[in-house]
C-alpha cells in the first residue's frame, strides 16, 4: 500500500482528477495500446505502465517551479484496438483525437509507432498546414509495399500529402538506417538532425531550431516520441534502441519546449515493452517526459 503524504501529492492523483479549483483545462491522455511491431512484443502494455508509474512521482517540477495540479487532465482511457492492423486502427485513433478540446493538448501513449500516422490524421483538415516533428533513432520510411506497420508511418505520412519540408527528425543514428532511407528523407526535403549532431550543438538549440522552422510553415504541430531514441542503456524496454542515443534528460527538455510551444497540440510516447523493462528505467523515465511535457503546458 503506498504511503500517504498529504504535502507530497502524486501525479497518479493527479491523473485521477486531484487539480485546483481553478485549474484550466489542458490536457487530455488517451491510451493507444496498438501491438502491431514488426519485432514482435507487447507494447500494447505500455500505457497502464505509464499509469502506474504515475504513483512513483509528484506533481511538482521544482526545475520550473509548476504544480501540474494547476492543470485539469482528463484521461479517456485506452482505444480497444486489440489485433487490429494500423489501416484498421487509423479511424478510431483519428475520431478519438478529434474529440478532446482544442484549447489545450493531447498525450497519446503508444502502443507502437504505428500510432503516429492517425494521430497527425487526428488534427484533420490540410495536412499541408500540420508539421511533425520526431524524436526517433529511426527515419521510419520503410517501403509500404508490404502494408502499414511501425516501421513506415512517415512514409505513410508522406504518401497520404504531408509534405516533406513539414517534417523535423531529431535523433537520427547511424547503423540503425539504411543509405536507400536516408535518400528518401532527403528526396523529400526532410530536415533531420543526427545524434552525434544533438550532442555536438546541444538539445536546446537543435529543438528551437526545429520549432522556429515549423512555425512559420504550420498551424499546428505533432510530436512523436520513439522512445528507441534513447541509449540503450536506459531504454532496455524498446527494441529498436542502441549504444550512443538520447540521454533522457534530453528528451525531458526537448519535450518540455514541445508542451511549452502553442502551435504543438498533440504529442506521443511509443515503443515501449513493459514485459522487457529491468527494473522499470524505461517505463519511468517515459512517464518522466510525459510529465515534462504536461509542465510545458503551464509555461504557455
Amino acid at each position: 500500500m503506498l504511503h500517504s503524504d498529504p504535502n507530497w501529492p502524486r501525479a497518479s492523483a493527479w491523473l485521477a482528477g486531484d487539480c485546483y479549483a481553478d485549474a484550466a483545462t489542458l490536457l487530455t491522455v488517451l491510451g493507444a495500446p496498438l501491438n502491431s511491431s514488426i519485432t514482435p512484443g507487447q507494447c500494447d502494455l505500455a500505457p497502464n505502465a505509464f499509469r502506474t508509474a504515475l504513483q512513483r512521482f509528484s506533481s511538482y517540477d521544482v526545475a520550473h517551479d509548476a504544480d501540474l495540479r494547476s492543470i485539469k487532465v482528463t484521461d479517456l482511457g485506452d482505444l480497444n484496438l486489440a489485433n487490429l492492423r494500423p489501416e484498421e486502427a487509423l479511424e478510431p485513433i483519428t475520431i478519438a483525437m478529434r474529440q478532446p478540446s482544442a484549447k489545450g493538448a493531447v498525450v497519446l501513449l503508444g502502443g507502437d509507432n504505428g500510432i503516429t500516422r492517425p494521430g497527425v490524421h487526428g488534427f484533420g483538415g490540410d495536412l499541408a498546414k500540420c508539421g511533425l516533428i520526431t524524436f526517433d533513432a529511426h527515419f521510419d520510411l520503410r517501403d509500404l509495399d508490404g502494408g502499414f506497420h511501425n516501421g513506415n508511418p512517415v512514409r505513410a505520412l508522406l504518401a497520404d500529402g504531408l509534405p516533406g519540408e513539414n517534417i523535423v527528425q531529431i535523433g537520427i543514428q547511424s547503423f540503425v538506417n539504411s543509405q536507400a532511407y536516408t535518400q528518401i528523407a532527403r528526396d523529400a526535403n526532410i530536415a533531420f538532425t543526427t545524434v552525434e549532431q544533438v550532442h555536438a550543438a546541444g538539445i536546446e538549440e537543435v529543438v528551437n531550431l526545429a520549432l522556429g522552422s515549423l512555425s512559420e510553415k504550420v498551424d499546428q504541430m505533432y510530436g512523436g516520441c520513439d522512445l528507441e531514441v534513447w541509449d540503450r542503456a536506459y531504454a532496455p524496454a524498446t527494441p529498436g534502441s542502441r549504444p550512443g542515443g538520447l540521454l533522457p534528460w534530453q528528451l525531458r527538455k526537448a519535450v518540455y519546449m514541445c508542451g511549452k510551444h502553442p502551435k504543438v497540440k498533440a504529442i506521443d510516447f511509443v515503443e515501449v515493452d513493459p514485459t522487457k523493462d529491468i527494473a522499470s528505467v524505461t517505463v519511468l523515465a517515459a512517464t518522466a517526459c510525459l510529465l515534462s511535457f504536461a509542465s510545458g503546458l503551464l509555461a504557455r
